[in-house]
């Protein structure tokens, strides 16, 4: 058979997200329809630590950030819930082994579709690096569809159209996640003339972090980066997340009240000690393969989820799973590149799969902690054992179809 008559198939595009016959039970789409819009939000004067120098010590700049939001929406007659969203593949626009290349992916939302009535909270999403705001449009879609207003952000010198330099991710992140949590809360006010005037509930915020960003959403809720990490970013430029540094304290932000970490790069790199890791009190749930080489695992992720002692924390764990635990399955443009293929792909692990785990584990952590929903049942599972084991049966995982739950850990430690 030729080559071409087996991958053929994968050209007929699909929506990313929808459910496999063997999803977990809340990993369904919800009942509320999907509009999605882009926008741009300037952050005005901010230190551009990628042109620091000893002649030029506080370089400034405007950061211009690209903004793809879903939310519940009203459609007008005729307008369907199909959009096309256009994104790059490689890494970085000066790397001619990988060239930027455009490709397009389908997506179920309506284009600049009128927002329903009623009033959502807030979820932020960040990408890894280099990535984009659309890494993960199939959880951002769902989530969207069950009440939730969703604000995923384009990084810049962190996509893949302008990576750049690693200073600038490590500063950004958490700057960026509170900007944007600014701007939509000025927009949600009524009467600013916004779309989502009146829409958001901002004060009732989750941010959800792949990678690079989960290192920003838990520097966002109190994980200051350690004394050793300054020098990763040159002129001390880094003190400004740092524990201990008095304007930091004082930026925790009572508005977010839960974090989703998937795959949280820094645990295995000095970036958090113990006093910076306590310092995180929100709610978190953990998300990541055992096997990452990118973020590290018992070094890496465990460390963060064992150190963030004073926060309710979950972790959930794909066997034999490496780094690419959030991104969408890759894209058919992809195939004619290992790299570009590799950069969304897991190794044992089908990506589709693991985007209906996702949904069923984030749609039960976030309707408690934003919406009180009674779904803790769906995070009371068997746990690891001391000795590293899974306890007898993860079929008996509520949510989960009899012998579905193959393949999973699952730990829960409370807050101290």
């Amino acid at each position: 058979m030729a080559v071409s008559a087996l991958i053929a198939p994968l050209h007929a595009q699909e929506y990313f997200g929808d459910a496999r016959p063997d999803a977990p039970e809340l990993a369904a789409r919800g009942s509320l329809q999907v509009g999605v819009r882009t926008l741009v939000a300037e952050h005005a004067d901010q230190v551009d630590v990628l042109r620091y120098s000893d002649t030029n010590p506080n370089p400034r700049y405007v950061r211009k950030l690209t903004l793809e939001v879903w939310y519940p929406a009203t459609l007008a007659a005729g307008q369907k819930e199909h959009t096309v969203y256009t994104d790059v593949l490689g890494s970085g626009a000066n790397d001619p082994a990988r060239p930027n290349t455009p490709f397009q992916f389908i997506g179920r939302a309506a284009r600049d579709a009128a927002p329903a009535a009623g009033r959502y909270p807030l979820v932020i999403v960040s990408h890894g690096y280099p990535g984009s705001r659309l890494q993960m449009s199939y959880l951002t879609e769902n989530l969207a569809s069950k009440g939730y207003v969703v604000v995923a952000i384009d990084h810049p010198e962190s996509t893949r159209a302008d990576k750049a330099g690693f200073a600038g991710t490590l500063l950004n992140r958490r700057l960026d996640d509170l900007f944007v949590l600014d701007s939509v809360a000025a927009w949600a006010k009524p009467g600013s003339g916004h779309f989502l005037a009146g829409v958001v509930d901002a004060g009732n915020t989750a941010l959800i972090g792949y990678s690079m960003g989960a290192y920003g959403a838990l520097n966002t809720v109190g994980a200051g980066v350690s004394a050793a990490a300054a020098a990763y970013v040159p002129g001390g430029k880094l003190a400004v997340n740092r524990q201990g540094n008095a304007g930091y304290e004082s930026r925790r932000d009572e508005r977010i009240k839960a974090v989703v970490a998937f795959a949280p790069w820094g645990g295995a790199h000095k970036v958090w000690d113990a006093e910076g890791l306590a310092g995180v009190r929100t709610p978190t749930l953990f998300i990541s393969g055992d096997q990452d080489d990118v973020a590290g695992y018992k070094d890496g992720v465990v460390r963060i989820f064992e150190g963030a002692v004073h926060a309710d924390r979950y972790l959930l764990t794909y066997q034999g799973g490496r780094h690419n635990s959030a991104p969408n399955p890759p894209s058919p443009a992809m195939l004619s590149s290992l790299d570009d293929f590799m950069s969304y792909a897991e190794p044992v692990w089908d990506s589709r799969r693991i985007n209906n785990i996702n949904q069923h584990f984030v749609t039960a952590f976030l309707g408690i902690q934003l919406k009180a929903q009674p779904l803790q049942a769906y995070l009371d599972l068997p746990s690891l054992t001391a000795d590293g084991t899974i306890e007898p049966d993860p079929g008996l995982w509520k949510g989960f179809r009899k012998r579905t739950a193959l393949g999973l850990a699952w730990r829960h430690l409370p807050a101290q």
